[in-house]
């Protein structure tokens, strides 16, 4: 595969690249080449942690053999190359360090649901990429690793914690990688990095053999350029394993098929503000949101200024509880594979707190959170009263540099406060289990991304909604200098 054609592929998305394969035009294999190829030009960003190329190349030969390509029975993104998310995305042999120097020679030993979904897709596996220990920032800077760089800007952060694969996505070495989303951590890298992030309701996807994560805060999905690359990423995990705790209602149709129908008029609640204390909205970003509710309302949707209340120092209290729990969980599985107790300097010093704050937490501290969580969550969805849809910022300022969103503040709470200052809404669509998606609607004067955020009770609205600004305001030709496919002509 020569770079240049390398790079002419790079320019479509994964329907568009499956397609070619469906058609005979291209195997899977080329497809694959061509990746791997935009990935060793792209090493200098660190999105890539992990290769498993000749496994990729196994996969990608068996589908070309197969013939499944040629005749569709595999879907829509077959033959396409994919990157996991070294966090809730497990592959059996893998290694899985998940950020963390403690784990840093831990190897998966089974496969995750939504992996085999991806394969049953037809999604060609070839890597893993970057992530921030257990998902704790939202930036991706791991001690382990090192920093992920954003393609847009070597200054800025990309994003976390899926920040790796919003790299390798906005750079053009892969169309989509898979993403984890705990209290924004798909659609602040997809903001920081001007992509499509779909953080979808909570329970449209499986974390079997696993349990839920975060007291179900957590879902997973993908780090895309188009809508209708999410939507088909969705088709193809959505559904529960036996012996989940609770399913989302299975759609009505095919979230792709979704997205070609206008939907009816919406009521949509719009905000610039940020629902926890943090410094004004910037008015470049307060300004795409006005923009996209202008757009919207062209359409034919109803925008009506407000914002849904709710108690904010008891959320971050108990996403603060929540999360010392959940660090706790890191130690002791680090402790299970070290066959020892972990030291501290394993750690990122952030964890570090919350698992020490963890140590101490109650039973009853943690019962008490999780009804905080859906007392809050009644409260939310009582103060959109008639509305369907909320528009809000993803981030409250353009994407921040490095060394800020990963900081320990001494205490966990003071940790999310710092981080809830910059994130602002993005939070609640994991506390409510809303759907919510950033779409990359604006940039600034010095064309740095900017996401907007709309959040609802289901993602087939959200991505209808999503395809009427994509065709609308286009960000498709939006390539940041780190753009490794074929040059604008």
């Amino acid at each position: 595969m020569n770079a240049r054609h390398a790079a002419e592929l790079a320019d479509l998305d994964a329907i568009g690249q499956a397609a070619l394969a469906a058609a005979g035009d291209l195997s899977a294999l080329e497809l694959l080449d061509a990746a791997i190829a935009r990935t060793e030009a792209a090493r200098g960003l660190n999105a890539v942690i992990t290769d498993l190329f000749e496994r990729g190349r196994e996969q990608a030969v068996a589908l070309d053999e197969s013939g499944t390509l040629r005749s569709g029975a595999a879907g829509p993104l077959a033959g396409v190359p994919f990157l996991l998310k070294d966090l809730g995305a497990s592959l059996a042999g893998a290694r899985e360090a998940m950020g963390s120097r403690a784990l840093q020679n831990h190897v998966a030993s089974h496969t995750a649901w939504i992996v085999e979904r991806y394969l049953a897709a037809g999604l060609v596996v070839f890597g893993k990429t970057n992530t921030p220990e257990w998902g704790n920032h939202c930036t991706t800077e791991p001690a382990l690793f090192g920093r992920t760089t954003n393609p847009w800007s070597p200054d800025i952060t990309p994003g976390g914690s899926s920040g790796g694969s919003a790299a390798a996505v906005a750079a053009g070495i892969v169309p989509a990688a898979s993403g984890g989303d705990g209290t924004g951590s798909i659609r602040v890298p997809a903001a920081c990095c001007g992509l499509v992030g779909l953080k979808p309701r909570r329970a449209r996807t499986s974390f079997s053999p696993s349990g839920h994560l975060l007291e179900g805060l957590a879902v997973e999905h993908a780090l895309t350029r188009t809508v209708r690359d999410s939507a088909a990423l969705l088709d193809a995990v959505t559904g529960g394993a036996p012996g989940d705790p609770y399913n989302a209602p299975l759609p009505e149709t095919t979230f792709l098929d979704a997205i070609g129908r206008p939907p009816a008029p919406q009521r949509i609640m719009i905000a610039t503000h940020s629902p926890f204390p943090a410094p004004p909205t910037d008015p470049r970003v307060a300004a795409a949101v006005e923009s996209a509710g202008r757009t919207l309302e062209s359409i034919g949707h109803h925008i009506e200024p407000g914002a849904p209340g709710f108690d904010a120092g008891a959320v971050a209290d108990a996403i603060s509880v929540l999360h010392n729990v959940s660090n706790v969980q890191l130690y002791n599985f680090a402790t299970s594979h070290l066959g020892r107790d972990p030291r501290e300097d394993e750690f990122e010093p952030s964890s570090w707190v919350m698992m020490r704050e963890g140590f101490t937490t109650t039973g009853v501290d943690h019962a008490d959170a999780i009804d905080t969580i859906h007392s809050q969550t009644r409260q939310f969805v009582e103060g959109m009263g008639a509305h369907d849809v909320l528009l809000v910022p993803t981030l409250l300022a353009p994407p921040p540099g490095f060394g800020i969103l990963d900081q320990p503040r001494g205490t966990t709470r003071a940790f999310f406060d710092v981080e809830f200052a910059h994130t602002g809404w993005t939070t609640m669509g994991n506390v409510t289990g809303w759907a919510a998606i950033s779409l990359p609607l604006a940039v600034t004067e010095d064309g740095l991304p900017i996401g907007v955020q709309l959040m609802a009770p289901d993602e087939a609205i959200l991505l209808q909604l999503a395809a009427q600004l994509e065709q609308a305001v286009p960000w498709a030709q939006r390539r940041p200098p780190g753009w490794l496919g074929a040059p604008a002509s």
